[in-house]
C-alpha cells in the first residue's frame, strides 16, 4: 500500500507531460468544428464507463464493439485537423519564424492596402498567404507569377477582365507564386446569408490548412478573413489588419 502510493519525480514528469499535450490538443481545435466532435467523445467515454461501472453488460457491449468503429470514424472526421497537425509539426522551424517576421508584416501591408482598394472599385479577390502547410498542390492548379507582392499587383489580377481574376492567388513569403489556383471548396454555403464561390473556397482552404486567407466579395463588397476553419465577415480594412497582424506575426 505504501508503495502504491508513492509519489516520484518521473510521476510528476509524466503527469505534467500529459497535461501539456492535453493542453496544446484544446488549444488547436478551439474554435473549430473538431470541439463539437470532442465533447460527443468524451459522452461516448462517460457512457462506456458508466455502463462498466453499474455492470450494464448489455450496454457494455454495445460499447465495446463501437470503440473501433469509433476510432476509425474519429480518424475520417477529423483528417483535416490530423493533417493540420501532422503538417505544422513536421514543418517546424523556429528560426524561420524570426526570418519571416518582417515579410510577414510588408505581406500585411500590401494585402490591406489592396484590400481597401478593390472593396472601394468592386472587384472581388481571393488572397491566399501561406504558413506552416505548403500550398504547392494548389499552386500548381494556377499560373506561375514568382513576382514580389505589393497592393497594385494584387488589384490588376483581380480586375476582371484579367484572365487570372476568376481564382485564386498564392502567396509565400512575400511573393505572389501563383494567380488563378483552384482551392477545396468548404461543405458550409450559408453564414449570415449565402455564401458565394470564392468564400466557400476561402473557407475550404482554411479548413484543410493553416493559411491566411482574405477573401473580397465582388458583389457586395465585404472583406473577409478565414483561418483555422473559421470565416469571419464584413471587416473593416483596420479589422483585417489586426487579424492578419495576430494570425501572422503574434501567432509565429
Amino acid at each position: 500500500m505504501t508503495g502504491f502510493l508513492r509519489f516520484r519525480l518521473v510521476d510528476a514528469v509524466d503527469i505534467l507531460l500529459v497535461a501539456l499535450i492535453v493542453y496544446y490538443f484544446l488549444r488547436f481545435i478551439r474554435g473549430t468544428r473538431a470541439i463539437r466532435m470532442l465533447y460527443a467523445l468524451l459522452v461516448f467515454l462517460a457512457v462506456s464507463l458508466v455502463a462498466r461501472w453499474l455492470d450494464f453488460r448489455a450496454l457494455g457491449v454495445i460499447v465495446s464493439s463501437l470503440t473501433t468503429v469509433w476510432i476509425v470514424a474519429f480518424v475520417i472526421l477529423f483528417q483535416p485537423e490530423i493533417r493540420n497537425l501532422l503538417a505544422r509539426f513536421g514543418r517546424y522551424r523556429p528560426l524561420r519564424f524570426l526570418l519571416r517576421q518582417q515579410a510577414d508584416a510588408a505581406v500585411i501591408d500590401e494585402v490591406v492596402e489592396a484590400a481597401a482598394q478593390m472593396k472601394e472599385r468592386g472587384i472581388g479577390g481571393l488572397i491566399v498567404i501561406e504558413r506552416e502547410i505548403g500550398l504547392r498542390e494548389y499552386a500548381e492548379t494556377g499560373t506561375r507569377v514568382e513576382s514580389r507582392l505589393s497592393a497594385p499587383l494584387l488589384v490588376s489580377l483581380f480586375t476582371p477582365p484579367a484572365p487570372l481574376h476568376d481564382g485564386a492567388v498564392i502567396v509565400t513569403g512575400g511573393l505572389v507564386i501563383a494567380a488563378g489556383c483552384t482551392l477545396p471548396l468548404s461543405d458550409v454555403t450559408y453564414q449570415d446569408g449565402p455564401l458565394g464561390m470564392r468564400h466557400r473556397a476561402g473557407l475550404g482552404i482554411a479548413t484543410v490548412t493553416d493559411a491566411a486567407v482574405v477573401v473580397i466579395s465582388e458583389t457586395s463588397g465585404r472583406i473577409g478573413f478565414a483561418c483555422r476553419g473559421r470565416l469571419v465577415l464584413n471587416l473593416t480594412p483596420s479589422q483585417l489588419k489586426y487579424n492578419l497582424t495576430h494570425t501572422l506575426l503574434k501567432e509565429a
